[in-house]
């Protein structure tokens, strides 16, 4: 069933993020794959349990992006791959993206299922850790870094939502460009002393690069 449910879920995502909870329908899902709605049914008991099926893999996917950055051989190496890892998922799967941070009321539900709720605290925690060991290490100023992933993510996730909402008019490759350059504004803010010079040295040497080839 492997290839019939990531069509199914394909399908699932974009008829709810076009036609939204009220326009959904299993009988809209099965016309949308090219099946019966019985045959739906015998996967899917209700449109709940694809909804929930849909979060599951966008989660799934989500995750495997971000735990490429323990690749990294030092705290700043992989906070910075799970930046661009964050992004790439952004780009590369922007239904997948809005579906993650889609809560279950939006969804006709009252809770996620435990192995989802599970999902949403080890991507959480993985920032956390992240943020921790660049403070262990030096990098970043010692606070609580539960708020300070929460104010990093907050600046992230607008950003994301304004580009994908049309409201930043540029290609993927200059919106990469500018999250990077906007995130390493952030990281000044919280930064130690002499790492603060650093990224206030590369963010000089970026803007010079980009006025050069202006």
């Amino acid at each position: 069933m492997s290839l019939q449910r990531e069509d199914i879920l394909a399908h699932a995502c974009d008829l709810y993020l076009s036609d939204g909870l009220e326009g959904f329908s299993m009988r809209k899902l099965a016309r949308a794959v090219g099946v019966t709605a019985p045959a739906l049914y015998r996967h899917y008991e209700s449109k709940e349990h694809v909804f929930v099926d849909v979060v599951r893999e966008a989660y799934r996917a989500f995750s495997s992006y971000l735990y490429r950055a323990l690749e990294g051989r030092t705290p700043e190496e992989r906070l910075r791959r799970a930046a661009i890892a964050y992004l790439d998922f952004v780009l590369e799967h922007p239904r997948w993206y809005r579906m993650v941070f889609m809560g279950p009321e939006h969804m006709g539900l009252d809770t996620l299922p435990p192995d989802i709720e599970a999902q949403g605290c080890a991507v959480h925690q993985f920032w956390v850790d992240r943020l921790r060991e660049c403070m262990d290490a030096g990098l970043l100023e010692q606070e609580d870094p539960i708020q300070v992933g929460l104010t990093l993510w907050a600046h992230a996730h607008g950003l994301i939502r304004l580009y994908q909402g049309g409201h930043i008019r540029m290609g993927d490759d200059a919106f990469r460009a500018l999250y990077m350059s906007s995130g390493r504004r952030m990281m000044i803010g919280i930064a130690t002393g002499m790492y603060r010079e650093e990224l206030a040295r590369r963010q000089k040497a970026e803007t010079a690069m980009e006025l050069a080839g202006s």
